[in-house]
């Protein structure tokens, strides 16, 4: 089958969406839009104007944070965007992977466009040329507190503009140098605020978190498609999911996780059974389910937006305004706004986690099933699935851990000026953590629904849960004597990265 063409997503400065980002990271080609160019013009002129100027201008001809008062001359302007981002790619640790370094560079040259940093056209279309040629420079996960902007890593993002550092190109890792020569491109010079136009910025950290925000999305709904599979494998009482019940609490991330559970067990045995079930009320980790996950849908809702203004914001000190013939200093670069919802979205996903362990360790004990211990066709002789509730453990337990908010903890940094800083990068990477985790989670409950649903033996699945069970089917076989597992919960998660259980795509 011959691949589709993506689509290139032009970039203008506005605002763009978590969907869009989840395609540039993907690869999606990216350009820059022929209005922006009067815009990053007109901002770069008055930068050289106040470049020229004798007056103390911040982050044009002054030091920075408290050497913010020390002057720099005319002749040492060029240098000193260069010993900025040079002395400030100080990061450790394991790379960020291509996607996320693929989209901050696609985040930091949207704000560029908007023409309030000051940055020349050139520098622009440097990073164009990087992001056609899949020049991706490596940075370290670790070094932002999330004020000041991602200071350190922007700083490892730009150093490859500038020929310096390391890069991967072509799925190798090397130096700058050597993939510029490959690429037939050259490096570009900074000139006055270059430097500091790159560097000071929120990207990335919006990058890492705003991908794991999309991806959270998509697990939740995935969640709620396990989930009515594992109802019906126990064989719930779908009264607890009647319309009216869920009107009356008027939540509605809420009364729409109940109306996709009633879609997903339409037309199925459990469903026709409705009120005659042998178990008046269900545990909560199945009675509850709307009550539990539509919560997480309204907590991802909200997240959404807060980063999605994010994507449409000028988040640079100083900021360039150039209808005003002024250069401010102000805090655009302080991410709390960010480390908040990162944290928010942390807390919510891990509950899908949470409660899906629950629902396995009912599905492996015969007196809550009904069914052979550990789903096992021959207990005792077999262990079955009896390993996925500790694998699943594990996983609940450091995402509890991973749940303790990042945004509650400041470090003040340089001397006292930075006083307050936001640590929205660790919020991320918490966040990205946990959604890894929880996938794997749900891959271990999706092989035990699927596994108890075929001892169940069931004379009619729902319309959505026939669906779910036949996509599992279709990539691991039922468990009929023991096996070594761990490949198959791999393939599993990895259905669930690939969006398989999407209604949209399934």
């Amino acid at each position: 089958m011959k691949k589709q063409k993506q689509k290139a997503i032009v970039l203008t400065g506005s605002p763009l969406t978590i969907e869009s980002c989840s395609k540039i990271a993907s690869g999606n080609p990216v350009l820059l839009g022929k209005s922006t160019k009067r815009k990053v013009e007109r901002s770069r002129a008055l930068v050289e104007k106040k470049a020229q100027d004798s007056t103390p201008t911040y982050g044009v001809n002054t030091g920075f944070g408290f050497l913010a008062k020390k002057q720099i001359p005319q002749e040492q302007l060029v240098l000193l965007q260069s010993n900025l981002v040079k002395s400030h790619a100080a990061g450790w640790g394991t790379p960020l992977d291509d996607r996320e370094v693929r989209l901050g560079m696609a985040l930091r040259l949207n704000t560029l466009l908007r023409g309030h940093s000051g940055a020349r056209l050139e520098l622009c279309q440097q990073i164009e040329k990087y992001l056609s040629h899949g020049i991706y420079p490596i940075v370290p996960e670790y070094g932002s507190v999330g004020a000041s902007g991602d200071l350190i890593p922007l700083s490892h993002l730009c150093l490859p503009l500038i020929g310096e550092g390391e890069v991967v190109y072509r799925g190798q890792r090397m130096r700058t140098e050597t993939a510029l020569k490959k690429a037939r491109l050259s490096p570009i010079k900074l000139q006055a605020k270059e430097g500091l136009s790159f560097v000071n910025g929120t990207e990335m950290m919006l990058a890492v978190g705003a991908l794991a925000v999309y991806e959270a999305h998509d697990l939740a709904r995935s969640a709620v498609r396990i989930a009515a599979l594992s109802f019906e494998a126990l064989g719930g009482n779908p009264t607890a999911f009647r319309k009216e019940i869920h009107e009356l609490r008027n939540q509605k991330g809420q009364q729409l996780v109940a109306a996709l559970l009633r879609s997903e067990l339409r037309r199925s045995e459990v469903h026709r059974a409705s009120g005659r079930s042998e178990r008046v009320q269900d545990p909560y980790s199945l009675r509850c389910i709307p009550q539990i996950l539509g919560p997480t849908f309204d907590s991802l809702e909200y997240v959404s937006t807060i980063v999605e203004r994010e994507l449409g914001a000028v988040t640079d000190n100083p900021i360039v305004l150039p209808e005003r013939e002024e250069i401010v200093s102000g805090g655009n670069f302080h991410g709390q706004a960010l480390a908040l919802v990162f944290d928010f979205a942390a807390i919510a996903v891990a509950e899908l986690a949470n409660v899906a362990e629950r629902r396995m360790d009912m599905m492996f004990s015969p007196v809550s099933s009904g069914l052979n211990a550990f789903l096992a066709h021959n207990p005792g002789l077999e262990s079955g699935y009896m390993t996925l509730q500790y694998l699943a453990g594990a996983l609940v337990n450091e995402n509890k851990v991973l749940s303790h908010p990042a945004s509650t903890d400041s470090i003040p940094g340089n001397v006292g000026i930075e006083d307050h800083v936001s640590m929205g990068m660790t919020a991320a990477k918490k966040l990205k953590r946990i959604v890894k985790n929880t996938r794997c989670v749900l891959a271990c409950e999706w092989l035990a629904a699927a596994q108890a649903t075929d001892l169940r033996r069931r004379s009619r699945l729902g319309n959505g849960t026939a669906l779910t069970h036949r996509i599992l089917r279709r990539n691991v076989p039922t468990l009929r004597f023991d096996r070594i597992l761990q490949p198959e919960i791999a393939r599993v998660a990895r259905l669930l990265e690939q969006g398989e259980l999407h209604p949209a795509r399934s």
